[in-house]
C-alpha cells in the first residue's frame, strides 16, 4: 500500500524517506480504528469477521494511514519527542534542525492524507465514495477540535471551562476515533442514515470515544513515558488546558489556582514544576474527577453494547472496552 510503483523512481532521497514513513507506519500499536470498521461491517452483514471481504479490509488499513497522517501532524503540532514506543518522525527526519524535521514531517504526513484516500475511493467496498464523503467531514470537524485545542493555550485557566474541554475531546476524538469508524463500517455493511443500528453505534462510539480522550489526559499529565510511548508530562510541558486541569483549577482553593495559574503560565516548565503540578491537581480533586468521569463514559458504552446482538462484533467491543478500561498508554 506504500510501495508506489509511480514513485520509484522519482529521487533516492525520497525513496529513503518512504522507507522510513513506512516503518514509522509499521510500528506495533493497538490498530482501534480499523477494528471498529470491521465490526461495525460485521453488525451491519450479520457476518463474521472471517467473512470481511478484502475491498473492506482495504479500506479499514486506508483508515489506519490517515490516522497515521494525524499522528504526524499532532506531534509537530505538540512538539512530541516519541510515539509508539519510538522516535516522532519530525525528530527521524530533523537530523539538520528541528524546523526542517518539522517541514519534512508535515510533507510526510500530507503524502499519507493523499494516499489514504486514494486507496478509500479504489478499494472496491461497497459505497466506498460515499463513505470516503463522511470520512472527510468527520476529518474536517476533527481539524476544528485540534484548532479549538491549540486555541486554548492561550488562554489562563479562568476563561477555560470544562465544556469547551469535552468539545475539543468530543471533536478531536470521540467523533473520528471512534464513531466514524463504527459507523463507517457499518456504511460498507449496508447500513443506512438514520438505521436504529448506526444511531446505537454513534452512542458507544460517543462515550468510548470520551472515556478514551479523558484517559488519554490523564496520562498527558501523569503517564510513565516507559510505559506509555510517549513523553510522560508532555501535556503539561505544551501548556495545555484539558479536562483533569480545568476540573482541578474548579475544584481548587483560592490559593491552589493561583498556584495553578503559574504553573501553567510559566515558561520554566521542568520535572519540578511537573512534579508540582501533579500534586496540585491530585489535591484539589481534579484527577479523581476525570477518573469518575472515564468510569461513566464507559459504563454508558458497555450498557449500549449490551444491546447489540450476541456474537463476534459484539465480544471484539467488549474486547476494545475493557482494554480501554486498562489502558496505560
Amino acid at each position: 500500500m506504500l510501495e508506489l510503483a509511480d514513485e520509484q523512481a522519482i529521487d533516492v532521497r525520497w525513496s529513503k524517506a518512504a522507507e522510513v514513513l513506512k516503518a514509522y507506519a509499521l510500528r506495533p500499536a493497538k490498530r482501534v480504528r480499523p477494528t471498529l470498521l470491521v465490526t461495525g461491517w460485521s453488525l451491519a452483514t450479520g457476518a463474521e469477521f472471517e467473512a470481511v471481504p478484502e475491498s473492506v479490509r482495504t479500506f479499514a488499513a486506508a483508515l489506519e494511514l490517515l490516522h497515521t497522517f494525524m499522528l504526524i501532524h499532532d506531534d509537530v503540532a505538540d512538539r512530541a519527542a516519541t510515539r509508539r514506543g519510538g522516535a516522532a518522525l519530525q525528530r527521524l527526519l530533523g537530523d539538520s534542525g528541528a524546523k526542517l524535521g518539522d517541514d519534512l514531517a508535515v510533507v510526510m504526513g500530507d503524502h499519507l492524507y493523499a494516499r489514504s484516500v486514494e486507496v478509500m475511493l479504489s478499494s472496491g467496498a461497497p459505497r466506498a465514495a460515499e463513505a470516503t464523503r463522511y470520512m472527510m467531514a468527520v476529518c474536517r470537524q476533527t481539524a476544528a477540535g485540534q484548532y479549538l485545542d491549540l486555541d486554548l493555550s492561550r488562554m489562563s485557566l479562568s476563561e477555560v471551562t470544562l465544556f469547551q474541554t469535552l468539545k475539543v475531546a468530543q471533536l478531536k476524538t470521540a467523533k473520528y476515533g471512534f464513531v466514524a469508524p463504527l459507523v463507517v463500517g457499518a456504511m460498507l455493511g449496508g447500513a443506512r442514515a438514520g438505521s436504529e443500528l448506526l444511531v446505537m453505534l454513534e452512542r458507544i462510539g460517543r462515550s468510548a470515544g470520551m472515556a478514551f480522550q479523558l484517559r488519554d489526559d490523564v496520562l498527558g499529565l501523569f503517564g510513565d513515558e516507559a510505559v506509555s510511548g510517549k513523553e510522560g508530562g508532555a501535556d503539561f510541558y505544551e501548556g495545555k488546558r484539558t479536562f483533569p486541569v480545568i476540573a482541578g483549577w474548579t475544584r481548587s482553593t483560592t490559593e491552589g489556582r493561583e498556584r495553578l495559574e503559574s504553573l501553567w503560565q510559566s515558561n520554566h516548565r521542568n520535572q519540578t514544576a511537573l512534579k508540582a503540578a501533579r500534586l496540585e491537581i491530585e489535591a484539589s480533586g481534579g484527577l479523581a474527577a476525570t477518573e469518575r468521569v472515564i468510569e461513566r463514559m464507559t459504563r454508558s458504552a458497555r450498557k449500549h453494547v449490551e444491546s447489540l446482538p450476541s456474537g463476534g462484533a459484539r465480544r471484539v467491543l467488549d474486547n476494545v472496552l475493557s482494554k480501554l478500561e486498562r489502558r496505560r498508554s
